[in-house]
């Protein structure tokens, strides 16, 4: 019987021994457990820390490109108005020009005739 008592006591002391291991490394896995819970919720106030910059840069970008987009409308057509103003001014001088020269002309004949009638 007393061979019955030694394995048993020595069964038991496995046993024990085993329980205490799986506690210690339950103990270890709970530790990373709470670590990763640690910087999950860390990367969660990241995240949304990034997610109001983002949504403030995209407010403020949409700002941005509409005023832009202004500036393209109004100097294109600035730029349309000018070029219009531009060709005006070169036909009112052409027209000048011509206007000058038979002018010209009609004062040469002019001179030409009380010329010849002299």
């Amino acid at each position: 019987m007393s061979q019955h008592g030694a394995a048993l006591q020595t069964y038991n002391q496995e046993l024990v021994k085993c329980l205490e291991d799986m506690k210690s490394r339950r103990l270890e896995l709970q530790v990373q457990i709470e670590a990763e819970e640690d910087e999950k919720n860390n990367l969660q106030r990241e995240i949304e820390k990034m997610s109001y910059k983002l949504t403030r840069i995209n407010d403020s970008l949409a700002k941005r490109t509409a005023v832009r987009n202004e500036y393209d409308r109004t100097i294109a057509e600035t730029e349309t108005a000018y070029v219009k103003i531009l060709e005006s001014s070169q036909l009112l001088l052409n027209m000048l020009k011509r206007e000058a020269t038979s002018l010209d002309q009609s004062l040469v004949k002019a001179n030409m005739e009380k010329q010849c009638r002299q």
